[in-house]
């Protein structure tokens, strides 16, 4: 059905384009038609997307939009583009570790991801105050401020400690994530013809933002150091405090924090239940061998652009720069899955982004034997290329699995089941960087021997191949329809049970 039928909002802005890009004029017989006006024709493309923002604000609240641009775009994307950088650094030049270990390490740091199902019950069943999201997003901020600043102003801080502080402030960003992920999830169920929408929104808020972070990273580092970019880390989480404090939403009366524990059994059946459902457990199966199979091998990458003997010997800016190139490669994949692939069947779309993803790796197998300064292709220029190139189709695959994701969810568990779906993926890259950097380990790639590195490459591209042999786990359904029963999506209502709630961000004002 044309999305114009579904919703009037649609139906407005396509009479409002028609009315302003071609305007009536006379023929030689005297009858109306209508011609398009090339600078009108420019113009609303342009304001295109301040339209479909304007459509979505409309349709889910402007305070929907303003979260996720805050939470994706600042904390996360920004954040994370950021501390990206200062965190490989801060590993290499600060704690002087391997490669290898590097790679576990970052692989404990993204542990807080995992246990996304504990955050989501809590957020779902366990209000403080009588708020569900308000709490957790002000806790979730004070933890990463308070992280990021030890990490600052603290000189030789134990690698256990940094690691401690390092994971805490990992854990704040996935907190404040599990709630914002409730919201996308909720209208994703209310509104099933905008999923593919949102998920582009907080693609974009996020590679937007990665942009900008990866873009000032290198910059940064050499500034200030990667000690002191984790004191500038602390801005985005203390913004993250202000959407606590903005954030309205309607208070839970006489709750009884007695059942908590039967609340929680009742979500933990639900989850039981849902997730032996054929349609749920297929997807998640692939979704995990996908990410597990990558084999995240970047640490040695890093390592070798940056000392080498052999290799390119980057600075922080250019390590910066390029990443940020990547952002930009990112973003197109965004707008790419938005303008020309959502409506696609998932599996169509997953075939083609796996055999990409598997043969886009070997362009960092030329790199490293050096061919493309053979065929006169400078370092910077072929590593810029690699990495827009592998990044666009990995975000390219990445959103269907959260488009697909968020329709897999109950209602009333929608936080906790997309917390459990998006912490089975967060397994399956950990998984990825640990086997990773057992594979670097074995072939023995330190800070100074890269003699194997192109192994470890092929290995990486041949892993990446084998999960085209279980597309079968993914249903071959309509995008813009539901998958999951039509009892499982009905919402429940009592005081006994979670509803989704009418959330939006208060004025300063009213919160005073």
């Amino acid at each position: 059905m044309p999305k114009s039928k579904q919703n009037p909002v649609f139906a407005m802005m396509e009479e409002r384009e028609d009315s302003e890009t071609k305007p009536l004029h006379q023929d030689a017989g005297g009858s109306h038609v209508r011609r398009i006006n090339p600078k009108k024709g420019i113009l609303e493309m342009m304001l295109r997307p301040i339209r479909w923002l304007r459509m979505l604000s409309e349709e889910l609240h402007w305070s929907f939009v303003l979260g996720v641009v805050i939470v994706y775009g600042i904390s996360q994307g920004f954040g994370v583009g950021l501390s990206r950088v200062s965190t490989q650094y801060y590993m290499k030049d600060e704690q002087k570790v391997q490669p290898s270990q590097a790679q576990v390490l970052i692989g404990i740091i993204h542990f807080p991801w995992i246990v996304k199902p504990l955050w989501g019950l809590l957020t779902d069943v366990v209000p403080i105050l009588g708020y569900r999201r308000r709490p957790y997003f002000i806790f979730a901020g004070f933890l990463g401020v308070i992280s990021m600043l030890i990490l600052s102003l603290h000189k030789n801080l134990h690698l256990g400690f940094a690691l401690l502080s390092l994971v805490a402030g990992s854990a704040g960003i996935a907190i404040a994530d599990v709630a914002i992920d409730a919201c996308v999830t909720q209208h994703a169920i209310s509104h099933t013809y905008l999923a593919g929408d949102m998920q582009s929104l907080c693609g974009m808020s996020s590679s937007i933002g990665a942009l900008l972070g990866f873009s000032l990273s290198g910059f940064f580092v050499h500034l200030v150091g990667a000690k002191g970019v984790f004191g500038l880390l602390a801005i985005p989480a203390s913004l993250v405090v202000l959407v606590g404090i903005l954030l309205r939403e309607s208070q839970v009366r006489n709750f009884a924090y007695r059942r908590v524990k039967e609340k929680i059994v009742d979500a933990s059946k639900v989850m039981w239940t849902t997730l032996k459902c054929r349609d749920v457990w297929r997807p998640c199966l692939y979704m995990y061998l996908s990410l597990a199979l990558g084999l995240h091998i970047h640490e040695g990458m890093f390592y070798w652009y940056t000392d080498a003997k052999e290799g390119p010997s980057f600075s922080q800016e250019v390590v910066g720069s390029i990443f940020s190139v990547g952002a930009v490669g990112s973003l197109f994949g965004v707008l790419l899955y938005q303008n020309f692939l959502k409506n696609h069947p998932f599996r169509d779309i997953l075939f083609w982004a796996q055999l990409l993803h598997g043969v886009s790796g070997l362009l960092d197998l030329v790199l490293v034997l050096r061919i493309n300064l053979k065929l006169g292709m400078p370092d910077y220029f072929f590593v810029v290329v690699d990495e827009a190139v592998s990044r666009m189709i990995g975000r390219i695959k990445w959103m269907p699995f959260l488009v697909l994701s968020s329709k897999l969810c109950p209602s009333g568990i929608e936080g906790t089941f997309f917390a459990l779906i998006m912490s089975i993926d967060h397994i399956g890259l950990l998984s990825s960087a640990w086997s990773g950097g057992l594979v670097l380990h074995i072939l023995n790639v330190t800070r100074t021997q890269f003699d194997n590195l192109w192994i470890a490459i092929v290995i990486r591209s041949l892993l990446r191949l084998i999960p085209i042999g279980f597309l079968f786990l993914i249903p071959r359904s309509d995008p813009n329809l539901s998958i999951l029963p039509s009892e499982m999506l009905r919402t429940k209502r009592g005081n006994d049970v979670l509803e989704p709630e009418n959330i939006e961000m208060a004025t300063l004002v009213n919160s005073i």
